[in-house]
């Protein structure tokens, strides 16, 4: 993205909101055309991309690091949270910071969530498959903030295609 030419770091929730949504929050509204989606839908798509973009900021930390950058918004914090070291030595603060963060994902994806009935059956089952694997991510990460320096969460391929069933199911009562 362009944006990542000219700036690397994000201090504040505002901040980060502006480029989320030059990201993320735009391809929900650009899908959300293509799928001919009424307009009162627009603002769950954009929470959709908000939320996804969210949990690979929390989901990324110590890559984003490793590569001279930092999305997730330090607001009161000071740059050493994100070291492993510093974060290591202090878990309860660090666990503190991203709980604070897996709040807000949870939020913008709940708000996400209401957007659902408005898509077409075939095209809500990848997208909600996506999203609760999402979620699933935040709930690990949630158990032991301090993995996401020891490894990429993400689910396995299995999980994905046991959800993905659960869905195709679950989707008659939609």
């Amino acid at each position: 993205m362009e944006a990542d030419l000219s700036k690397n770091r994000y201090d504040s929730l505002e901040e980060c909101l502006v480029y989320m949504y030059g990201s993320a929050e735009v391809i929900g509204l650009f899908m959300s055309r293509c799928m001919d989606l009424p307009v009162t839908a627009y603002e769950a798509a954009r929470l959709l991309g908000r939320a996804t973009q969210y949990i690979n900021f929390i989901q990324d930390v110590a890559e984003d690091r490793s590569l001279g950058r930092r999305h997730l918004p330090i607001e009161a914090e000071m740059e050493d949270i994100i070291d492993p070291q510093w974060a290591a030595s202090h878990p309860e603060r660090f666990s503190h910071w991203m709980m604070g963060h897996l709040s807000r994902y949870r939020q913008w994806q709940v708000g996400a969530v209401s957007g659902y009935r408005c898509i077409p059956y075939w095209y809500r089952l990848p997208i909600k498959t996506a999203a609760d694997m999402y979620w699933w991510t935040a709930k690990t990460i949630g158990k032991d903030p301090l993995v996401v320096f020891q490894r990429k969460v993400k689910p396995s391929k299995a999980r994905i295609i046991l959800q993905f069933i659960v869905n195709l199911f679950a989707g008659a009562f939609l």
